[in-house]
């Protein structure tokens, strides 16, 4: 295969810097944009010095001109107290974002693959969820500048494909988790395992009966790849999560015994438009990705939590005031 010149947006956050690490080690040439909102320079520190490896401070709400042959568009604050911050923003970085990668693509006749969210399904009706259900989002809730900026970048990838034959990849990522993950960005396997961690009392938003499908950053990065080489007439979107579902109380036991923490399970009011359930249906990934997830959520955890113990989280700053 011959060397391509990658352009990896939000390369610094958690998934990018896993997919980063992935590209540079198989020696394909990799350019990592990102504005450092939520992300860590650490997370790519150790890629700095490789000869195939670009680091550029730069937010995609504004033009880029750059010479590439694949695109993988993962900028955007993915945890919903980030999101929720500057919802403007969380919208203007979806859509213009998507606006600036495709019409990139599209000069550069480059491959742009969208990282989409299971969040385009909302509060689901149907389980688990199929690529062809519509979603039941609330388009004026506290979390649509996601759901709904996310939904929009859809939109602008098919379009693009249809009307200028730009070549697009949509994936549908479902929760996540793995090192490299920010020990302040309010998701709740990194909000439980730092609480336990830290004797403290792990905090539940509801009665805790709300389900949720994790699957582990390797999975995802190996779907987000196979998304890009796979075939050319599927441009998606495709389900890529891990279909076993777990209540988060039972998510946070297993943190517990992990962890070896003495910390308690407590209760706070539910949290407005929070999904009940969300589970993929990852039939159309097996079938044309050969793709399933490998890694079991006990698994996971355990390389999550020596992650957590590797670090000093004092030392990271929390990105908004909301944690």
């Amino acid at each position: 295969m011959s060397i391509r010149r990658i352009l990896v947006t939000g390369g610094a956050g958690f998934v990018g810097s896993h997919l980063c690490e992935r590209l540079v080690n198989e020696g394909q040439d990799v350019i990592c944009i990102d504005n450092f909102f939520t992300s860590q320079k650490s997370n790519i520190a150790h890629l700095l010095n490789s000869p195939n490896f670009e680091l550029i401070r730069h937010d995609v709400t504004h033009p880029m001109w750059l010479e590439v042959d694949e695109i993988y568009n993962l900028a955007c604050p993915a945890a919903p107290g980030h999101y929720q911050y500057n919802p403007i923003k969380t919208m203007k970085t979806s859509v213009l974002g998507a606006i600036h990668v495709l019409g990139m693509a599209k000069r550069c006749n480059a491959t742009v693959l969208q990282a989409s969210t299971s969040e385009v399904y909302g509060d689901p009706e149907v389980h688990p969820q199929p690529e062809s259900y519509r979603g039941a989002v609330n388009p004026i809730g506290p979390r649509a500048c996601y759901d709904e900026g996310k939904r929009a970048a859809e939109t602008l990838f098919f379009d693009y494909h249809r009307h200028n034959r730009v070549k697009i990849k949509v994936v549908r990522i479902f929760n996540t988790y793995g090192p490299n993950m920010h020990p302040h960005d309010g998701r709740v396997v990194s909000n439980f395992i730092r609480q336990a961690l830290a004797g403290e009392d792990l905090t539940i938003y509801g009665d805790g009966s709300q389900t949720r499908s994790f699957q582990y950053v390797d999975d995802l990065v190996e779907g987000l790849y196979r998304m890009m080489h796979g075939p050319d007439d599927f441009p998606g979107p495709v389900n890529i999560g891990n279909p076993g579902e777990f209540t988060i109380r039972q998510l946070a036991e297993m943190v517990i015994e992990l962890s070896g923490s003495k910390s308690k399970i407590v209760q706070r009011e539910a949290v407005v438009d929070d999904p009940k359930q969300r589970q993929p249906d990852i039939t159309l990934a097996k079938a044309k990705l050969d793709w399933q997830p490998n890694i079991a959520l006990r698994e996971g955890l355990q390389k999550t939590i020596e992650y957590f113990r590797s670090i000093d989280i004092d030392s990271f700053r929390a990105p908004t005031p909301n944690y």
